[in-house]
């Protein structure tokens, strides 16, 4: 009987009739970081795994890398055996099944893609490889070019030497500038204007400006702040400034995590999820360990055959008929 040519090393070329190719966006990927091409690129595989491997890597770019295709060309093995396989080399580190977001705005979809290394690389390095990041489009900027023009010597002039030079005039230095007041500030003497207890100097206002700006660092506005200051007030107020600094050290809001700032616009974000070689199942590249989920890498154990139940009891009517054979039995 003739065997099949199960040579590692077929080509894809060599196959009737031809590979099909993937819709455009999807299909086999190749990645970078691989060496050379070599005859014992997988040599430490089992058989069935380097065979699949090798008719894998010669596949072109865009191939499509369903099971249904690859065991349509690979008669030596059903669609069980090239799933298996494909979780073997998911295991090993030769290959990685994603979803990839393309398009900008409502024409965003997801494609299948089979990323491939006939070099086999860690979790850790697919994981970096195909862990969602911000593309950031950078364009180079020419750096202004210095141009230094060599100064001739200066000439001593006699007549100039002579004659001393006269004193520079005194500078006068700027004077500062008044700025505007800030938010904390204008709280803090608005406050007399709300309630006659709470009325506040110039100087006053100046030396707790301090403690009202962590407030308003803390995401509150100066209505808060008034309220805050204001509510519950003894019928008479001999400090104001003492009762505001009291209030604004004890009574300071808690400070609320911030928001994650968004990406700059014009900064597109590489989505890409991870699917389980074995099952589909999608998710995080760092959540999907040598490319199976949990489930997959920890298959259910078979549960025990269950017990038989215990006969149930025999009917009363059986009963009553086996007590009259007896008593008519000699």
């Amino acid at each position: 009987m003739a065997v099949q040519n199960c040579n590692p090393a077929l080509s894809a070329s060599a196959v009737s009739p031809p590979y099909p190719m993937a819709h455009p966006g999807y299909g086999k990927r190749a990645v970078s970081d691989q060496r050379p091409p070599h005859a014992d690129d997988f040599a430490l595989l089992p058989f069935r795994e380097r065979y699949v491997a090798g008719f894998i890597e010669r596949l072109p770019e865009g191939a499509a890398m369903s099971v249904k295709c690859l065991a349509k060309q690979l008669p030596l093995y059903g669609q069980q055996a090239i799933s298996s396989a494909l979780t073997a080399l998911s295991v090993a580190g030769h290959l990685r099944r994603v979803r990839c977001a393309v398009g900008d705005g409502d024409e965003v979809r997801w494609v299948f893609r089979t990323y491939w290394s006939r070099t086999a690389h860690d979790n850790e390095w697919w994981a970096n490889r195909l862990a969602p990041a911000p593309v950031r489009e950078s364009v180079p900027v020419a750096a202004p070019v210095s141009v230094s023009v060599p100064m001739p010597d200066p000439v001593p002039d006699p007549v100039r030497e002579a004659v001393p030079a006269p004193a520079p005039a005194p500078v006068r230095e700027p004077q500062p500038q008044r700025s505007t007041p800030s938010p904390a500030y204008l709280a803090l003497a608005g406050l007399g204007r709300v309630d006659a207890r709470l009325a506040l100097s110039a100087a006053d206002c100046t030396a707790l400006e301090a403690l009202a700006e962590q407030w308003f660092a803390r995401g509150v506005d100066a209505d808060y702040l008034t309220g805050a200051l204001t509510a519950g007030l003894p019928a008479r107020v001999d400090s104001p400034v003492g009762l505001v600094r009291h209030r604004l050290a004890g009574k300071i809001p808690p400070a609320l995590p911030t928001a994650p700032t968004p990406p700059p616009a014009g900064t597109p974000a590489r989505r890409v999820m991870m699917e389980c070689t074995e099952c589909g199942t999608p998710g995080r590249p760092e959540a999907l360990p040598d490319g199976l989920c949990q489930p997959c890498r920890q298959p259910a154990t078979p549960t025990a055959t269950p017990v038989a139940a215990p006969p149930a009891e025999r009917d009363v009517t059986q009963l009553v008929a086996g007590l009259r054979d007896l008593l008519k039995s000699p």
